[in-house]
This record gives C-alpha cells, sequence and structure tokens, in this order.
C-alpha cells in the first residue's frame, strides 16, 4: 500500500510540474496576443485605406488596365491556395482547421476540374499536407510568431508572379480570423484576379461610410487622378495584395495566441483536476492503510488476551 502512495504522489508532482508549464504557456500568449492585438489596430486604417482607394481607382478605370497583374485570365484550370497557420502547436484546432477547409477547399476546385496548387504559411500547415500526400508548391517559414511585412510581400511576390506567370489563374488565401481571444473563424478570400476579388464589391468593410455612387446609383469616382487612375491602379494592386496578406498574416498570428492561451488555460485547469482527483485517491489509499493496520493491532491484541 506504501508503495501505491508512493507512486500516487509521484503522479502529483508530474501533474503539478506539467500544471505550471501550461500556466507560463498561458501567461507568455497572453503578453504575445495584446502585442498582436494592437499591431491588427495600427494596420486597420492602412488596409482600409488602400482596399478604398483602389476600389475607387478600378471603378474611374472602367475597364481595367491590360497589364499582366491585372488581366483575367481566360479559363481557371488552375487555383492556387494560400494556408496561413503557424509555426508551433500546442494551440488547440487552430492548425488542424485552416488545413482541413485548404483540403476541402482543393477537392471543390479538383471536383470542377480545375487543379489546385498549394502554398503554405507556417510549418504546421507545410508539413500537414505534405503528410497527407499533397504537393506543397512553396512554404513561408519562421515568422508566424511576429510576421513583418518584409515576409507579406514575399509571399505577394511568389503568389504574383505564379499568377503573371500562368501558374495559377486565380489566387485564394485561408488564414483564421481574429474575433477575440476565444473565438478565431476561418477565412477564405480570392486575392487575384481583381475582378473576382472582394475588394471590388459594395461591401466593402471599411467603414467609412462614402457615398461614392450618383443620385441615378451609377458609380462615380470622386476624385480627380493624376496621372490616369489606370496607371495608378496599376500600382496600387501589388500594394493591395501585399497589404491584404499581411493583415492575413497578423490576423492568423493574434489568432494563434488566442488559441494557445485558451488550451493552455484548459490544460491547467484539466490538471488542477487532475490534481484534486489523485489527491482523494491517495487520501483514500492512506486511510485504508491506517484502518488496516488498526485493524492487525485489535487481532494481535484479542489474540494474546
Amino acid at each position: 500500500m506504501a508503495t501505491s502512495q508512493r507512486d500516487v504522489r509521484n503522479r502529483i508532482d508530474s501533474v503539478k510540474n506539467i500544471q505550471k508549464i501550461t500556466r507560463a504557456m498561458e501567461m507568455v500568449a497572453a503578453a504575445r496576443l495584446r502585442r498582436a492585438e494592437q499591431r491588427i489596430e495600427q494596420l486597420r486604417p492602412y488596409a482600409s485605406a488602400i482596399r478604398r482607394m483602389t476600389r475607387q481607382a478600378a471603378e474611374a478605370a472602367g475597364d481595367l488596365p491590360r497589364l499582366p497583374i491585372l488581366a483575367e485570365h481566360d479559363q481557371v484550370n488552375s487555383v492556387g491556395l494560400l494556408l496561413v497557420a503557424g509555426d508551433r502547436g500546442l494551440a488547440g484546432a487552430f492548425n488542424s482547421n485552416i488545413v482541413r477547409r485548404g483540403v476541402a477547399a482543393g477537392r471543390e476546385h479538383e471536383a470542377e476540374g480545375r487543379k489546385t496548387l498549394y502554398f503554405a504559411s507556417g510549418r504546421r500547415p507545410a508539413s500537414s499536407l505534405t503528410f497527407r500526400g499533397l504537393q506543397v508548391a512553396d512554404s513561408f517559414i519562421g515568422f508566424t510568431d511576429r510576421p513583418a511585412y518584409s515576409d507579406a510581400r514575399s509571399i505577394a511576390e511568389r503568389l504574383m508572379a505564379a499568377y503573371v506567370d500562368g501558374e495559377v489563374d486565380r489566387v485564394e488565401i485561408l488564414y483564421n480570423g481574429y474575433i477575440s481571444a476565444i473565438s478565431q473563424v476561418v477565412r477564405r478570400e480570392t486575392l487575384l484576379p481583381l475582378q473576382q476579388a472582394s475588394i471590388l464589391e459594395d461591401g466593402d468593410d471599411d467603414g467609412d461610410g462614402d457615398n461614392d455612387s450618383s443620385a441615378d446609383g451609377e458609380k462615380r469616382a470622386l476624385v480627380e487622378y493624376e496621372p490616369d487612375p489606370e496607371e495608378i491602379l496599376a500600382r496600387l494592386v501589388p500594394d493591395y495584395v501585399e497589404i491584404s496578406i499581411y493583415r492575413a498574416l497578423l490576423e492568423s498570428t493574434a489568432s494563434e495566441h488566442g488559441a494557445r492561451m485558451t488550451a493552455m488555460r484548459n490544460a491547467s485547469d484539466n490538471a488542477r483536476g487532475l490534481i484534486d482527483d489523485l489527491t482523494l485517491e491517495m487520501n483514500r489509499a492512506r486511510q485504508a492503510e491506517i484502518t488496516q493496520e488498526i485493524m492487525e493491532v485489535v487481532a494481535g491484541a484479542e489474540g494474546l488476551s
């Protein structure tokens, strides 16, 4: 019985050590989450301005200029899917949700006769896609904890080159959109071609309240462009792709820290419950041992009498 108590006590010590680690990881994730939230708040006004200006320039230009990056391909035979997740695990279903949705999106395109080309931002989606037997055209790793704009530019250059060279006819991005520390939603957006991107839709999320339509309901520009809107649009599109990817990276980073903080908090709570159960088990074992010793003493006394 003493050996049993020793084993339970060792298990309690092990669980307590794990609980210390999960608590520390929770606090680290909480600190990083606050910084990630600040970066998102700082980026949103600039990202909204780029979206608004690109939409207005496209409306003023009418027919989009015949530049390679702006040319819509006649047929969509191949689609590039950029999966944005993390380099590390221990974040609940954060990484697996992106991989699952990305694979499902690829199957949808393949069912419609399109070829799917996967791109991965983060070690986890890259390794998961490879494990599933899916070929990864290119991967970008090592910066998911704190992505820089240069990282987004590198990804954007690769995707734009794939589109211009005809490697893909459409580019989509999947990432975890940050809502709160306990809530993240997988978002799927079309980056290229610009004609199919959400940036040209009326329901933009800028929230600036600008009414760029005339009294008869026809769209019109509220500014005069110098140089021509076509040339301005040609300059804005690469910035639009870069800032869209950068925003997705920041949203994904905040979502990862929030998911990891929640997962580590749940792990700490589970460890606390396990410690209580093991403590109760140890107390019962000790009580049984004491009872057994008392019974032996009483039996010995009766034998002597």
